[in-house]
């Protein structure tokens, strides 16, 4: 996977370059017609996503970009490669919804985004706050007019330990910021070039009142929580998961959610979120029955996967989208 340079001054001269940008919502438009000029690009930008219907978009560019709400087909890359493209960056970290090995067969390298960690690292801490004080049931309380005290106490953090699984950027910076709440802190991550003192994963899941998950999704990390490391969590333990939904047995955490096993979970992903998490369904029927039950807890949090989204963040994006389509387009990618 190709690594991100830091981004690159505003000032920097190059001549035009043709990149077409899909799926942008208005925000991230406006941003990439500010900033394309000034980085000597000649935006193509379409709320459409990119599919064999919109390869038009991308005619005569070498460089397009995608949102991360896209799951980008074989098909599609197969249908770029014949139309003349050579590098796709996605808006995100991570590169689950692209078949990175098949973009490399067809001549696509693909390339991912940084951006700012706080965003979601200050969102993880919000929702274990939320999970840890009851918070949802509060609300649902006080909006229906009972000011009477839970007999559920909450508790505080610095009494807690919390279980990072995956210490790149983001978990990084989740344990930062524990450590200024002066919680005991438990790390695991599996990557082999990770230089730290972790825990197993098992004996992290039984020591934790915590698990927070950082990691990202690949064939190997698909249900790392499982019904088998779900059932070794401690008893009334909380989850948090702003990462990718599928990290987590669904079925397994609603059956031990629903028994009382475990204490509660915030979820700002959810395994099936597709076609539902970024669209209005206030009157549409909602197909994901696991994300029913979930909602229907009064100790699960639910948010539509939006912890990276602040202002911040999507400047990072934005910016380093154009870098990484500027560099290949100068040959400067390497692969990591």
């Amino acid at each position: 996977m190709r690594r991100t340079r830091a981004p690159v001054s505003s000032s920097r001269t190059v001549s035009t370059t043709g990149i077409t940008f899909y799926g942008c919502e208005q925000d991230e438009a406006l941003l990439f017609r500010e900033m394309a000029p000034r980085f000597g690009v000649a935006p193509t930008i379409t709320k459409e996503a990119v599919s064999e219907a919109t390869i038009d978009l991308a005619a005569g560019n070498r460089c397009i970009s995608v949102s991360h709400r896209t799951h980008v087909t074989r098909a599609t890359l197969t249908a770029l490669s014949r139309a003349g493209v050579e590098y796709l960056s996605t808006r995100s970290i991570g590169c689950n919804h692209i078949d990175v090995n098949h973009a490399m067969s067809v001549g696509i390298s693909v390339g991912n985004v940084t951006y700012s960690p706080d965003s979601v690292a200050d969102y993880t801490l919000m929702l274990m706050l939320v999970a840890v004080r009851h918070a949802k049931a509060t609300v649902r309380r006080t909006d229906a007019h009972d000011y009477r005290l839970s007999e559920i106490r909450g508790k505080e953090l610095r009494d807690l330990t919390v279980g990072v699984i995956g210490t790149g950027r983001i978990g990084t910076a989740v344990i930062d910021r524990l450590r200024g709440f002066g919680c005991r802190v438990l790390t695991y991550d599996s990557r082999p070039d990770t230089v730290a003192d972790h825990t197993p994963i098992d004996e992290l899941l039984q020591r934790s009142d915590i698990v927070t998950l950082h990691t990202p999704l690949t064939a190997g990390t698909r249900h790392l929580v499982d019904r088998r490391r779900i059932e070794r969590m401690k008893h009334g333990a909380f989850i948090v998961n702003t990462a990718r939904g599928p990290l987590i047995d669904t079925e397994a955490l609603l059956s031990a959610l629903e028994s009382g096993r475990l204490g509660g979970a915030a979820l700002d992903v959810l395994d099936g979120e597709e076609g539902i998490f970024y669209t209005d369904r206030r009157n549409k029927p909602i197909g994901n029955r696991s994300l029913l039950r979930l909602q229907d807890l009064p100790n699960v949090f639910i948010s539509p996967h939006t912890a990276y989204y602040t202002d911040h963040a999507l400047s990072d994006t934005v910016r380093n989208t154009l870098v990484n389509c500027l560099d290949f387009e100068s040959g400067k990618t390497w692969a990591g």
